[in-house]
């Protein structure tokens, strides 16, 4: 398979994610169960792709110092973020229902420094680095004036509403399609 395919496939998982979130919350609860299962797994194979085009974005912008770091603090992130995601899956297989999810992820989050590090800080690397190298290439003219912008869209939709996580991942699809064909 061709690396470059991540700018495809990792935006598609996200989509997936994002439509399985949905999903698993019909009910009124999200979790513990196959869904939040599937949805959990469909993201972290998206993040696991997202290493791959933190990379070859670095490529893009000449392997230059700024990239670089970008390229490694996307990584740092995606870390984290697996880790988050990684809590989740198990909270998930161990909780019988979402009240039991909700007295584990409690006890979790209590510990010293995990809530910033795991949850509220430590995620906010990946993006802020994704959007960082997308600008980077743009300054540099490696891809076009829009792209950042529906990179940013794509971050900025699940803080409004994480509901909107598909139509984000419909945007970076959209804006990775030009690094796809590069």
């Amino acid at each position: 398979m061709n690396v470059r395919t991540a700018f495809i496939t990792a935006p598609l998982l996200t989509l997936a994610y994002g439509v399985i979130r949905i999903l698993d919350g019909l009910d009124g609860s999200r979790g513990p169960g196959i869904a939040w299962t599937v949805g959990h797994l469909a993201f972290i194979a998206a993040l696991a792709l997202f290493v791959s085009t933190f990379w070859q974005m670095r490529d893009l912008a000449a392997r230059s110092r700024t990239a670089t770091a970008l390229a490694a603090i996307g990584t740092a992130g995606i870390a984290v973020l697996v880790i988050q995601f990684g809590i989740d899956l198990v909270v998930g297989f161990i909780s019988t229902d979402r009240a039991e999810m909700a007295t584990h992820f409690e006890r979790i989050q209590s510990v010293p420094g995990v809530s910033l590090a795991i949850y509220d800080g430590g995620p906010f690397l990946f993006y802020l680095a994704q959007l960082a190298i997308v600008v980077l290439l743009a300054v540099t003219r490696r891809v076009k004036v829009w792209t950042p912008v529906l990179v940013a869209l794509d971050l900025a939709l699940p803080f409004v509403d994480k509901d909107l996580i598909p139509v984000g991942a419909v945007f970076l699809l959209v804006s990775f399609i030009p690094l796809y064909r590069t």
